[in-house]
């Protein structure tokens, strides 16, 4: 009964899926990521965010204060932040295919985002379409400022899931649900992602898909967790086709990162005092 409940808690174990593959949105799914292109566009300017993503990456900040500043910096009204972003962002172009491709082969696809889900369904309906709608989505929130209305100017601010994990929305929480299912009915785990809001997920699935020359790559290689690169969805949907098809195993898969990385190949510069 316990197991019986914990599934039933789960959307994406619905259809009893093999594999599941969970994802982050922005710069993944996107090709920019819509909370930096914010922040460097109008609020404080890219010089001060991508400090704030060095910073997390050494440990100075956490990424939950810094994506806080972030967003602070942005004041105009939030329903105009969401046009502005459906009027400039742009989807991945292999993530269509992998999408269709993920749904006509019962591979629930998971969005886990450290930005706003407001957001994130607003770009999905423009960029996806109507299908869209067959995707989870989970992420932080937004709420008005004290004394004002989210449409106004200065009267939004971001809403963490996990306002006490120096993440914000700390990943990690959702993925363990599925990890933790006994062996016979817990799916292969996917997990793709580029930047410092993925760390919490890093450790988490079986497979990590890991953005080419960003800041994911440089932590995994840091910490020894297995990766694989990818540069766009085909990659993705090519790696996925393999595995599903049982042509390459998860375990060959996750040794392909840092082997790229050594060869310096992953787009990222080599640390050779590791």
């Amino acid at each position: 009964m316990g197991v019986q409940n914990a599934v039933a808690d789960l959307p994406a174990m619905k259809s009893d899926p093999k594999f599941i593959f969970f994802t982050d949105f922005d710069g993944t799914i996107t090709l920019q990521d819509s909370n930096d292109f914010m922040t460097d566009n109008i609020g404080y300017g890219r010089d001060k965010r991508r400090q704030g993503n060095l910073d997390c990456l050494a440990d100075r900040i956490s990424f939950r204060d810094s994506f806080r500043d972030m967003m602070d910096s942005v004041t105009k009204p939030y329903d105009q932040c969401i046009q502005y972003l459906v009027d400039n962002i742009k989807l991945d172009p292999g993530f269509a295919e992998f999408f269709q491709w993920s749904l006509q082969n019962n591979i629930p696809v998971v969005v886990l985002s450290s930005g706003m889900e407001p957001v994130i369904q607003a770009l999905l309906h423009k960029l996806v379409g109507p299908d869209a709608s067959k995707m989870q989505v989970i992420g932080n929130n937004v709420g008005a400022r004290q004394g004002k209305n989210i449409n106004e100017e200065g009267g939004w601010q971001i809403v963490f899931k996990h306002p006490e994990s120096g993440f914000g929305h700390d990943k990690s929480i959702e993925l363990r649900k599925y990890s933790s299912l006994p062996e016979d009915v817990r799916p292969t785990m996917f997990y793709a992602g580029d930047g410092v809001s993925d760390l919490s997920a890093a450790r988490e699935t079986d497979l990590l898909f890991a953005k080419k020359g960003h800041d994911l790559i440089s932590y995994c290689a840091r910490e020894d967790v297995p990766f694989t690169v990818f540069e766009d969805w085909t990659n993705i949907l090519s790696k996925c086709r393999e595995i599903v098809e049982e042509k390459t195993t998860v375990k060959e898969a996750a040794k392909e990162g840092y082997e790229a990385y050594k060869r310096g190949d992953a787009g990222v510069k080599v640390n050779t005092t590791k």
